[in-house]
C-alpha cells in the first residue's frame, strides 16, 4: 500500500521544545524550556496594537509588509548597522522569523543542493533544509567557547553548496560570532558563490562587551546575505509572529513569491504596532540587554549549585549545561525526570544536534523570566543536589 504521507515529513520529528512546554503544563512546572518571556511587552507597543484594531486596520496588508513597518525597518537598520535597504524592493515581512527562514530556503535552494548548518542548531533549521529539498552539511561548534574549526568549515563548502545558515547571537549556545569568524565565513561565501542566511533575532541581547555584527555589513556581503530578524524577542511579543527578511532585489523577489503563497501576509494590526516598536529609543535596547544579563547572572549560579556544569552565554537568553554529574542515561530521560519530579522544564540537548549522541549529556535552559519565576525554578532545582554524583 502506498504511504499516505510524504517521505520528507517522516525525516524530522515534532518540535521537542514545544513538547517540553506541553509536559510542563501537564505537570505544573516552571517553563525554562520554550524561550518566551513571562513579563509584559512595552505598554506603548501594546497600545499601538490595540489602537490599530480599534481603527479597523484589520484587513490584508500589502503581502510583503505594511509600508509603515517597512519604512520603520529601513530607519532602524540604518541606525544600528549603517546599511540602507529599499523598503520597496529589499524587504519582506513574514509570519515570524520562522517563516522567514523557510521562505528564504525555498526561494534559494534547488533539490540536492547543500546548506551548511552550524551545530548545535536551533531545531527548525534541519526541517527547513529538508522541506526545501536541501542536503544539510553540519559543522560543529565546539565547547567551551563554541568556536568552529576553520579547516572543518572549509571542507564543508563545495560546488553544491548554496547557502550557509548563521545564527548570531546563537540559540542554543549563546555564542556571538566574532568579526574574525564572520570574515572567514564571508570569504568562503565569496569564493564559492554562496548566500549567507543570518538569523539575527537576538541582535540586541548581548553581554560582557560582546558586539553583534551583521554579516551584510562586511565588505562584499550585502548582495550575498539574507538578514532575518523580527520583533518577537526584542519586544517580548513572541505570539505576534512578525518577522522580516532583508536582501537584494533579486533575492527579495523570490522570497516574496514564496511568502505570498505560504501565508499571504503577517497580521495587519500587529504590523502597525511593530513599526512603533522599531522606533524605540536607544535606552530601551540598553535596558533590555542589562535586564537579561541580570537574569543570566542569577540563573547560572543556581544551576551550578544544583550540580550542572554551565557554558556562559554572551548573547541571547539561553544557557547550555552539562548533565554528566547526574546519574541519568541520557538527556531525554533527565529532562522528563526534571519536569515530572522536580517541576522545571528544560530542552534535551540532543534535539540541537544532527546525531543525538552528541548532545545526550546536555540540557538547554532559558532565562526570559521574571525574577520571581527564576527564584521558583532555583528553589525546585535545589532538590537536585542529592542526585548529583
Amino acid at each position: 500500500m502506498r504511504p499516505l504521507v510524504s517521505d520528507r515529513s517522516t525525516r524530522f520529528t515534532e518540535s521537542v521544545i514545544r513538547e517540553m512546554t506541553r509536559l510542563c503544563q501537564q505537570h505544573g512546572g516552571v517553563n525554562l524550556a520554550q524561550g518566551f518571556p513571562d513579563f509584559p511587552a512595552p505598554e506603548s507597543v501594546k497600545e499601538a496594537a490595540a489602537r490599530a484594531v480599534r481603527e479597523d486596520v484589520n484587513q490584508y496588508a500589502i503581502t510583503w509588509g505594511a509600508k509603515k513597518l517597512r519604512d520603520a525597518l529601513a530607519a532602524k537598520t540604518r541606525r544600528f548597522s549603517g546599511l540602507s535597504y529599499d523598503p520597496e524592493t529589499e524587504m519582506t515581512v513574514c509570519c515570524g522569523s520562522t517563516e522567514c527562514m523557510a521562505a528564504t530556503l525555498l526561494a534559494l535552494v534547488n533539490p540536492g543542493e547543500e546548506v551548511v548548518v552550524f551545530e548545535p542548531f536551533y531545531e527548525n533549521y534541519g526541517p527547513d533544509a529538508i522541506l526545501s529539498g536541501a542536503v544539510p552539511r553540519f559543522v560543529r561548534l565546539r565547547e567551551p567557547d563554541w568556536s568552529f574549526d576553520p579547516a572543518e568549515l572549509d571542507k564543508a563548502f563545495n560546488n553544491r553548496t548554496k547557502a550557509i545558515i548563521i545564527n548570531t547571537p546563537n540559540n542554543p549556545t549563546g555564542k556571538v560570532f566574532s568579526r574574525v569568524e564572520l570574515e572567514h565565513i564571508a570569504a568562503l561565501c565569496q569564493r564559492w558563490d554562496v548566500v549567507a542566511v543570518t538569523d539575527e533575532i537576538y541582535e540586541h541581547i548581548v553581554y560582557d562587551g560582546a558586539e553583534h555584527i551583521s554579516m551584510a555589513s562586511l565588505e562584499g556581503m550585502r548582495e550575498q546575505t539574507v538578514t532575518i530578524s523580527g520583533v518577537s524577542k526584542t519586544y517580548s511579543v513572541t505570539g505576534w509572529r512578525i518577522g522580516y527578511c532583508l536582501a537584494s532585489p533579486a533575492i527579495t523577489g523570490a522570497i516574496r513569491k514564496v511568502h505570498d503563497f505560504l501565508t499571504v501576509g503577517a497580521p495587519a494590526p500587529l504590523q502597525e504596532a511593530a513599526a512603533v516598536a522599531l522606533e524605540s529609543p536607544d535606552a530601551y535596547y540598553r535596558q533590555l540587554a542589562d535586564g537579561y544579563r541580570q537574569r543570566r547572572d542569577f540563573l547560572i549560579p543556581a544551576l551550578e549549585q544544583a550540580g550542572f556544569r554551565t557554558f556562559q552565554p554572551r548573547g541571547a537568553y539561553y544557557v547550555m549545561t552539562d548533565i554528566s554529574g547526574f546519574a541519568f542515561v541520557d538527556d531525554v530521560a533527565f529532562a522528563r525526570y526534571l519536569v515530572a519530579d522536580v517541576g522545571v522544564a528544560a530542552v534535551p540537548g540532543s534535539s540541537f544536534y544532527s546525531t543525538p549522541e552528541a548532545g545526550n549529556q546536555r540540557l538547554r535552559f532559558h532565562f526570559a523570566r521574571r525574577r520571581e519565576t527564576l527564584e521558583a525554578a532555583a528553589a525546585r532545582l535545589g532538590k537536585l543536589g542529592a542526585a548529583a554524583r
